[in-house]
């Protein structure tokens, strides 16, 4: 199918681009922050340690719902996965499909035992059924992977801000990045859990405004309606889903297998997104909450990646060089009209914050709650208890601003990939925990719990590394994922005896 305009009258029936002035851009995001900072203030009212951590089980689950779609998004999603179908096409499919396996793993699965022991951290669940140190080293592992995740997504919509708004005014990276983080910091410090329910809710819904304003205008450009779009990207050869070869990376059974176990890792076991689930008073709304998110987020991916089509049609249009990640910031800024980039900086910094926010508070809790056991020290008062939590909270913002900066050095062209392939050797370890806790009657003898979960990423380094010699043709793609856990769980079990009673 040819498209209904030649590329020069394409050219000619666009507005010009102007960059709007850095200060009007920068007052709407100023703007944005004082209203996050006014519904900071109204949640967290009254607020105390409880409310921090699990918001005092009395979130709804429809805003839980809503919000952690943001959160499990994010501007990774906004920036990277419509810059990933030029050489991918919508191959990323599989791993939705594979997430929604997951998802219903963790609705059905992880939950009812989150619940049943009623857990304020969810590696409590380690401790109890494999002791003190599984506790520790399934919390560990978390700090280590949410730090790494989140410190990626926040660089890679703080380089945008910066290319957009702040470098024009003068300010060098690690300044915006730091203010950036106080912004976070403001509203997170005293409402935690409680007030990032809402203000996630709040920021979803800019990101998906965003989301759809943008395929909309692109149409609008081409020249094309929703179905002329994909009749184009069809004919572009840009639609195809399935890979078939099994040597490839993205052979769509180890997809499939990786994007459940994705789900369960980055989802499930993850402090910072069950926080939220288990803010809601009842399991059978948790489960809502868990599958709604789900299926939502499938629609909003293929939405992204029916964008990063129009994207590259519009680039192939118009001569547009740029690739990957820096496809779409260039598209609105050079190409699309002045008043896009508003729409395009509201929905970015909607996708920013709810990645960030919540993994500090996250991190903060699992801190607290799985190494210094603040809750159960009874030679603190809450004030005392309060006075911790914030030197925590400030000392993760500082190691993020340190992180956003390496990753700044770094600068991967796909971060979207970076962040799955980091993923595949820190929550390895964890997947390989759970199991290993959930499915079977035994316990680690000694100290060799934390040198088995270590060992495992390792051993999984050494061979992705020597792939070549020992695999042929075959690569790796984010199965390592399964690998990692599978070698932690056959580690555990060669250095484990038979336990008579489980919890």
């Amino acid at each position: 199918m040819s498209l209904p305009i030649s590329p020069q009258d394409a050219t000619a029936a666009m507005p010009s681009a102007g960059a709007l002035s850095a200060p009007l851009l920068l007052g709407v995001v100023l703007a944005y922050f004082a209203l996050l900072l006014g519904v900071a203030w109204w949640t967290g009212r009254r607020s105390d340690n409880a409310s921090f951590f699990v918001g005092n089980k009395s979130s709804h689950w429809l805003l839980v719902a809503f919000g952690m779609i943001g959160t499990s998004l994010s501007g990774v999603t906004f920036i990277s996965v419509p810059g990933m179908v030029a050489g991918n096409q919508f191959a990323y499919l599989q791993i939705i499909a594979g997430q929604l396996i997951g998802y219903a793993l963790v609705a059905f699965v992880l939950l009812p035992l989150y619940y049943r022991f009623n857990v304020s951290s969810i590696y409590t669940l380690l401790a109890l059924r494999l002791g003190a140190s599984a506790h520790r080293t399934g919390a560990s592992f978390f700090i280590l992977s949410r730090t790494l995740g989140a410190t990626a997504r926040l660089y890679l919509v703080v380089r945008v801000l910066q290319d957009m708004v702040l470098e024009r005014m003068g300010l060098p990276f690690w300044l915006s990045a730091a203010v950036v983080l106080l912004m976070i910091l403001l509203y997170t410090m005293e409402g935690g859990v409680k007030t990032i329910v809402w203000t996630d809710t709040l920021q979803t819904a800019g990101m998906l405004g965003g989301l759809l304003i943008c395929v909309g205008l692109l149409l609008h450009a081409l020249g094309l309606d929703l179905w002329q779009g994909w009749q184009a990207l069809d004919a572009a050869g840009m639609t195809r889903v399935v890979v078939h070869d099994p040597a490839s990376a993205s052979f769509w059974g180890k997809q499939l297998l990786a994007g459940a176990a994705i789900a369960v890792a980055m989802t499930g076991l993850d402090q910072e997104m069950m926080q939220k689930n288990i803010s809601v008073r009842r399991l059978a709304d948790a489960q809502k909450n868990m599958m709604l998110m789900a299926c939502i987020t499938a629609v909003v991916v293929a939405l992204f990646l029916f964008l990063g089509g129009l994207l590259s049609l519009f680039a192939q249009q118009h001569g547009v060089a740029a690739q990957g990640d820096r496809l779409f910031p260039t598209v609105v800024l050079q190409y699309l009209p002045a008043w896009v980039q508003l729409v395009f900086l509201l929905a970015l910094i909607s996708a920013l914050f709810p990645s960030a926010d919540g993994a500090i508070t996250a991190l903060t809790s699992s801190t607290c709650l799985d190494l210094l056991g603040l809750m159960k020290r009874d030679d603190l008062d809450e004030a005392a208890k309060a006075r911790i939590r914030r030197r925590v909270h400030l000392g993760y913002a500082g190691v993020f601003l340190l992180l956003t900066l390496a990753f700044r050095w770094l600068d991967d062209p796909s971060m979207v990939n970076l962040i799955l392939k980091l993923a595949g050797y820190t929550y390895g370890p964890l997947l390989g925990l759970f199991a290993f806790a959930i499915l079977v009657r035994r316990e680690p003898r000694g100290g060799a719990l934390p040198w088995v979960a270590l060992a495992a990423p390792a051993l999984c380094w050494l061979i992705e590394r020597s792939q070549d010699w020992l695999f042929g043709a075959y690569r790796f793609g984010l199965e390592l994922l399964l690998l990692n856990a599978g070698l932690t769980f056959i580690g555990l079990w060669l250095a484990s005896r038979p336990r008579t009673a489980l919890a």
